[in-house]
């Protein structure tokens, strides 16, 4: 995949979170708490393991760490705390891929998980996992916004393209 598509995935990646964000603040918190049943629960949840596993990877890629214990550890308790981490995070992941060397994109990364595990993985190949994974689990907080009464905007890349 070329450099170009990766940064504008980073940015519309940016751009989905940021409509979804705006849905949640019209939730009341207890909505917004609630178990609905999803992989992490509940939308807040969610959302938190999204900004732990983008910091994950954005560290891996920039050859830092993140002191991350675990993929559900919860960094911010309140969605306001939290939606102005994820404002941060897009805009770092942007700069991140905007810094990367064509040359460079698809060698090697190594890493390690959570748990220790070392891996080598192509760096278009981590990036593409880092989007593919929001839009998975923004695509649950879609569903928990619609069962909580909200009706979430859509978020097909070709609403990005054409904004």
């Amino acid at each position: 995949m070329g450099l170009e598509t990766l940064r504008m995935l980073a940015r519309f990646n940016g751009w989905a979170n940021g409509r979804i964000y705006d849905c949640c603040a019209r939730l009341s918190d207890a909505d917004y708490r609630m178990d609905r049943k999803a992989f992490f629960g509940s939308i807040h949840a969610t959302l938190n393991h999204l900004l732990v596993v983008d910091k994950l990877w954005r560290a891996r890629v920039e050859g830092g760490t993140t002191g991350i214990k675990n993929l559900n550890e919860i960094l911010h308790e309140d969605f306001a705390s939290l939606r102005a981490a994820r404002k941060e995070e897009d805009a770092a992941l942007i700069g991140a891929v905007d810094d990367i060397d064509a040359a460079n994109v698809s060698k090697p990364l190594a890493y390690t998980f959570v748990d220790g595990t070392p891996a080598e993985t192509p760096l278009d190949v981590v990036l593409i996992t880092l989007f593919n994974h929001q839009t998975h689990h923004r695509g649950q907080v879609h569903v928990m916004l619609t069962q909580a009464g909200i009706t979430p905007p859509p978020l097909d890349i070709i609403n990005f393209y054409g904004a």
